[in-house]
């Protein structure tokens, strides 16, 4: 299966390898349903594990989880493995960890807002640029005040601070405006529908854990359990694109290694760019063209190569093309589309080829030295060595309880963040203000009643009494009796001297 540094894939007119120098070049795997795309996928992985490179790969219908088991040759894989020759054909098992985005299936798998950034979540949530200056905006405020944001909750508690306080900030940043935070709650409300508020949180995915080896040496395929995701498919968006953008991030450059250090198998990769707005598909095409000089391979699965943007399909180098129906003139396009995508192979038509490959057959075109492509070859996908077929709900649960990161991503943190942060100042807010206006009505209070104690002592005050007494009524007749009566002796005197005078 693995020699020489290069991953035995089948046979055409002669064995078809896969050079591990090349492998991080990228790569695709299409064909319609049922032609045996899942197969191919394994057959990869389990190269690249035996390698010891480890690989992600995100398992849509279960049926990769086989691989974490020992594998018992069914009739049609012996019988495959005589036809091409595979001599060296054994039973095998490689060590995986499966993974959840809903932790139903596999551990957790989550990203902070602060990992995602403005720039990104952005291109996720489709925003234009005055909602992504605001959103910016939001992002430095929380730096600047030290408010981590961890999940949407804190996210969504920090618009609203922005909001409340638009007037002041503003006048720092540039104008905030209430359509533009409305714009982006609701945007935030599409994600949070189709499950974010799983994904967005701590404990955040450490890059280095998909990136182990066992003690054999041979990589760890770690399982992405995609069934609920792909209903999804804004979340999935979200997720791949976060990831291949961490990656890029942390990673140091390498060049073109002997072997990938990492690699990526998307399935259903239409859903990544069906409607999707020309921002995203910009950003995954550079993300995909810069990753390879990270030693990182990413190996794209679909159903026809037309579900791939040309900027990015351009960058897919290895590819493995199964049976496509071609019975409208949409299908023979699309069947055209793909055939010229391959080197020619002057022993057939690489057109009519596509539309009559049998399952477990396919077109096969890898980068040869130099990285040039090698001519297209119709070939026979050797048989997996691992279980081909999904596990039970048993056997997941034994893989999950004995995997070497279950303690680390099973439980859920929730450190104080934006979210607390805000809730607790506004609260401490609140209670100022009702503190404050406690106060107010007491001193009013206070006030009120002062006055009225200072109306009833002024009221209660004794009064100067007219009435005389006795003896003071007594003294008063007389002092008027004896007035009186000098005033009459004094009226005669005189009136008594005019008379004699006269």
């Amino acid at each position: 299966m693995l020699v020489d540094g290069e991953i035995f894939l089948g046979v055409s007119d002669k064995p078809e390898y896969l050079k591990l120098k090349y492998a991080n070049r990228h790569g695709l795997i299409t064909g319609a349903t049922g032609t045996g795309k899942t197969v191919s996928l394994q057959v990869l992985a389990e190269g690249f594990s035996a390698a010891g490179v480890p690989v992600f790969a995100a398992d849509i219908k279960g049926d990769l989880s086989g691989i974490s088991r020992m594998g018992k040759a069914q009739d049609w894989q012996a019988q495959r493995a005589e036809e091409i020759g595979f001599t060296d054909f054994a039973d095998d098992i490689y060590p995986v960890i499966f993974w959840d985005l809903f932790g139903k299936q596999g551990h957790p798998v989550r990203a902070t807002i602060s990992e995602m950034g403005p720039v990104l979540l952005s291109r996720i949530l489709d925003l234009n640029d005055t909602q992504e200056g605001v959103l910016n905006i939001a992002f430095r405020v929380a730096d600047e005040e030290g408010l981590l944001l961890l999940d949407l909750k804190d996210l969504r508690a920090l618009l609203v601070e922005v909001q409340e306080r638009a007037r002041e900030i503003s006048a720092r940043y540039g104008n905030v405006t209430t359509a533009s935070i409305g714009a982006i709650q609701r945007a935030l409300l599409v994600l949070e529908q189709q499950g974010a508020d799983h994904f967005f949180g701590e404990r955040a995915l450490v890059i280095d854990d998909l990136m182990r080896t066992d003690a054999d040496g041979r990589g760890v395929v770690s399982i992405l359990a995609a069934d609920q995701l792909m209903q999804s498919p804004r979340l999935y968006a979200t997720f791949l694109l976060w990831l291949l953008s961490e990656l890029f991030e942390e990673l140091p450059e390498v060049g073109d290694p002997d072997k990938p250090r990492l690699v990526f198998f998307f399935d259903e990769a239409h859903l990544l760019f069906d409607d999707a707005p020309k921002a995203l598909v910009d950003k995954v095409e550079q993300v995909v063209k810069l990753i390879r000089s990270k030693g990182v391979g990413v190996y794209f699965v679909t159903q026809n190569p037309v579900d791939i943007p040309e900027s990015v399909l351009a960058q897919l180098a290895n590819r493995v093309q199964h049976a496509l129906r071609a019975y409208t003139p949409r299908e023979q396009k699309a069947v055209r589309v793909a055939a010229e995508t391959f080197r020619p192979n002057p022993a057939f038509s690489t057109e009519e080829a596509i539309t009559q490959l049998g399952i477990g057959e396919a077109l096969v075109s890898v980068l040869e030295t130099k990285g040039v492509p090698s001519m297209v070859g119709r070939t026979f996908i050797r048989p997996p060595s691992a279980q081909v077929g999904p596990i039970s709900p048993a056997e997941r649960d034994a893989a999950l309880a004995n995997s070497p990161v279950g303690a680390l991503y099973d439980t859920v943190l929730d450190r104080e963040s934006a979210f607390e942060v805000l809730h607790k100042r506004a609260r401490e807010k609140q209670l100022a203000e009702e503190r404050a206006a406690l106060e107010a009505q007491r001193l009013e209070e206070a006030e009120r009643l002062a006055k009225e104690r200072a109306r009833a002592e002024k009221a209660a005050a004794p009064r100067r009494s007219t009435r005389q007494s006795p003896t003071e009524a007594a003294m008063t007749s007389f002092a008027r009796t004896v007035a009186n009566t000098l005033g009459r002796e004094l009226v005669r005197g005189i009136l008594g001297g005019l008379k004699g005078r006269r």
